[in-house]
């Protein structure tokens, strides 16, 4: 698909949105970044249908504002909702979302765990699998960027408690790349999943990323911590088989950013 298409980015001035709309943009597309500081607001419709007149494509990157359980499921339900009713609308020819590698699998841990958001983010794939709209939704594995928030999350003093599940984790960077190639391709009615080329154990990404920041909190392995409060084993944060694998290395961008 080389023509040149109207393609509306939802949570185009986030951390991956801004990559995904300049990748885009780059190719010649003419992107709108859709978000509420550019007049663009899923939860309320304002500025929705004139950002969707015209559009084929719709990339959803937006994120609840709220990793609680209730207004995370009010912000994806509503937000998508809405999104999907100016799709059909407009009519879209391709929705695609972002989520997460095993949401399906983060969903059953209860009460101060975020498996309430992994619900959320369920609510919201089973809006677009019913929407009608032809869709693909990428999972991506977690961000290389949250070993920072894994780490202040699980901070008792200056100890990091953290369970050794194994993870595959991506840069955003690469998140978004994927994200803006899977946009200008066709719609597969399903799933795709993306993660970064090396398996790592959650304990030892943090103490990388702390050593490589020159923080002297030290990890210490706690098999009962889970991932932010949610009951994980070594299938659950990991890809199936054959997700397609990103190009950069955890260690290569600890030391270029570092």
């Amino acid at each position: 698909m080389n023509n040149k298409m109207k393609i509306v980015v939802i949570g185009g001035s986030g951390l991956i949105g801004t990559k995904v709309v300049g990748n885009l943009r780059q190719r010649g597309h003419e992107v709108v970044a859709a978000s509420p500081s550019t007049g663009v607001n899923t939860l309320t419709g304002e500025g929705l249908a004139n950002a969707l007149d015209g559009a084929q494509v719709v990339v959803d990157v937006a994120n609840s504002p709220s990793f609680e359980d209730k207004p995370a499921l009010e912000f994806f339900e509503t937000s998508g909702r809405n999104l999907l009713a100016g799709e059909a609308a407009a009519g879209v020819r391709h929705h695609v979302a972002l989520s997460v590698v095993g949401t399906d699998r983060l969903v059953g841990s209860g009460p101060g765990s975020l498996s309430g958001y992994f619900r959320a983010k369920m609510a919201q794939e089973n809006l677009i699998k019913a929407s009608g709209i032809p869709f693909t939704i990428v999972h991506a594995t977690q961000f290389f960027e949250f070993a920072k928030n894994i780490a202040q999350s699980s901070t008792d003093g200056s100890t990091v408690r953290l369970s050794s599940v194994l993870m595959q984790p991506i840069l955003s960077d690469d998140v978004a790349a994927a994200v803006a190639e899977v946009a200008l391709g066709q719609p597969i009615n399903g799933m795709i999943e993306v993660a970064g080329p090396d398996r790592i154990r959650q304990d030892e990404l943090v103490r990388q990323y702390l050593s490589a920041t020159g923080d002297p909190r030290k990890v210490i392995i706690d098999i009962n911590a889970g991932y932010f409060g949610i009951e994980v084993n070594d299938q659950s944060l990991v890809p199936g088989d054959n997700p397609r694998l990103a190009p950069t290395h955890f260690k290569d961008w600890l030391n270029r950013s570092n």
